[in-house]
């Protein structure tokens, strides 16, 4: 009996254990579930401000086209009434002249001379009263704007703008798949391709490939497209990099490919080390553009030598590259966008994070997502909105710089600060070289970073302003912007050399 209750309760134990392991795969299941939602949430949250953005962009197009037809009306109303005026005065100014030259014939005590003229001198008299005849003292125009916007349809339609059920219960895309055959190295690069595996038929929207430090370090997106080939340049040398790629519909996204390992070579001109990629904890938010770090570089894909060997492991490929210095120059033209992850919480993005403005009244400071400590880097900003003459600065910043005052108050940023009629330079809160030329909307501001030449150059509307702003710059600096509510800039970035500079710099 002893035996059979402990068989008995071996088994219920077994049973019981088996629920307990599949609570756990629950429990497990249930924290991806927290994760996914979170991310989705920052998705979805991009893409409603960009749908807003958008219809707020159209309205003021449309607000543009309107008041243009109104500023015409006004014009026109002006041109009748003016020429009106000057038609009435002419006459008026000839009836009194007239009237005048009659007074004085009347007081004439010569009737013989009065005979001959006065029948004529009547008839010009009833003539010119004629001209005043009916309408002629009438308005040809009314002051009134005969033009009555029909808003109501358009304030009903933005009163009922709502979610609509967009998700169909279709499963999301499954692992892509790396082609070994297409991937390849040329000089520093290395391309990466991948396709969707041949029996799917599910449909996909895009790509997301993601590579580490080279380091061991955190995974960071450098591609989010449709493409399903991606070059990347300027890779660390003597470093060991893993790279992924899944892919994402409207329903969700898919489990990652199997891991590539890339094997750079060693530099035997010995490069410089740069510091690791500044990134964000939390994944980025889709983005389709240019990669943004100091180091990585998207380029048209190309044919190339493929160097591989499979792994013992059955979930890693091994791609050894013989990557060769960088080139002549040593510069990598970046593409970056703004950073919200460290950006002040009063920032307001769009646009993909490449505008920004701000809800507050006071100075609040984003920062762009690339850290640079080597080469040249230029980027601009246009000054899309510029209300009440604000003092916005632009430059370069530490990561830890003070969020919440104006760029350059503090010792970790170097800027330029401007109104609508000059600029000054300030680092450590140091006001410096005061230079006439300031910004309007439309205007563009460019910024020029040479870690090479250790210095920092600022431009408005392609021209130089004032000398170069700082010198013997060295570490590791971020693109760095403060604003107010009266100002909104979008990024531009990946840009050649302004021409001021490149023509300074070749010479001897």
């Amino acid at each position: 009996s002893f035996f059979l209750l402990q068989s008995q309760l071996s088994q219920a134990l077994n049973g019981l254990s088996d629920r307990a392991k599949e609570a756990k795969e629950f429990l497990v299941q249930l924290r991806n579930m927290v994760q996914q939602i979170q991310e989705n949430s920052v998705e979805f949250e991009a893409c409603l401000v960009a749908q807003c953005d958008a219809l707020i962009d159209a309205l003021n197009r449309r607000k543009a086209q309107l008041l243009s037809r109104v500023n015409k009306e006004h014009e026109h109303k002006l041109k009748v009434v003016r020429d009106q005026i000057s038609h009435c005065t002419v006459k008026l100014r000839q009836t009194t002249g007239l009237m005048e030259y009659c007074l004085e014939v009347i007081k004439e005590n010569d009737p013989s001379g009065f005979l001959q003229i006065s029948d004529a001198l009547i008839r010009r008299v009833h003539l010119t009263e004629d001209q005043w005849g009916k309408g002629t003292l009438t308005p040809r125009m009314t002051t009134d704007f005969d033009l009555n916007l029909d808003n109501a349809p358009l304030l009903q339609s933005i009163h009922q703008l709502d979610f609509v059920q967009m998700k169909v219960s279709s499963p999301v895309p499954a692992p892509p798949i790396l082609q070994l055959e297409e991937c390849c190295t040329h000089n520093n690069s290395a391309t990466l391709s991948w396709k969707q595996p041949p029996l799917s038929t599910v449909q996909v929207e895009g790509y997301i490939l993601e590579l580490d430090d080279g380091n061991g370090g955190q995974f960071r997106e450098v591609y989010v497209g449709k493409e399903t080939m991606c070059t990347v340049d300027g890779l660390h040398f003597n470093s060991t990099y893993s790279a992924r790629v899944k892919a994402f519909n409207k329903s969700g996204v898919s489990p990652y490919s199997k891991t590539l390992v890339l094997q750079t070579s060693e530099d035997t001109q010995s490069e410089e080390q740069t510091l690791p990629f500044p990134v964000p904890l939390e994944r980025s938010q889709l983005r389709r553009m240019s990669p943004f770090s100091s180091t990585l570089n998207l380029q048209p894909s190309f044919p190339g030598r493929s160097y591989f060997e499979l792994r013992s492991s059955a979930h890693q490929l091994s791609l050894h590259s013989s990557l060769q210095s960088l080139n002549s120059a040593g510069e990598l033209m970046a593409w970056f966008s703004f950073d919200p992850a460290s950006a002040h919480a009063d920032i307001i993005f769009s646009n993909d994070n490449l505008t920004v403005t701000c809800n507050s009244y006071d100075d609040r400071v984003v920062l762009g997502k690339t850290g640079f400590s080597k080469g040249l880097h230029y980027w601009e900003l246009s000054i899309d909105r510029y209300d009440n003459h604000p003092d916005p600065a632009f430059g370069v910043a530490r990561i830890d710089v003070l969020k919440d005052a104006m760029l350059g108050k503090d010792d970790k940023a170097w800027a330029m600060y401007v109104d609508n009629n000059r600029s000054w330079f300030m680092h450590n809160n140091s006001h410096t070289n005061r230079t006439e030329g300031g910004i309007t909307k439309g205007a563009t501001v460019g910024v020029l970073l040479d870690l090479t030449r250790r210095t920092l150059t600022f431009s408005i509307n392609e021209d130089q302003q004032g000398p170069v702003a700082f010198e013997n710059l060295e570490g590791l600096f971020f693109p760095a912007v403060s604003l107010n509510r009266n100002v909104q800039v979008t990024l531009h970035t990946g840009l050649p050399v302004p021409e001021f500079y490149a023509s300074r710099s070749a010479m001897p």
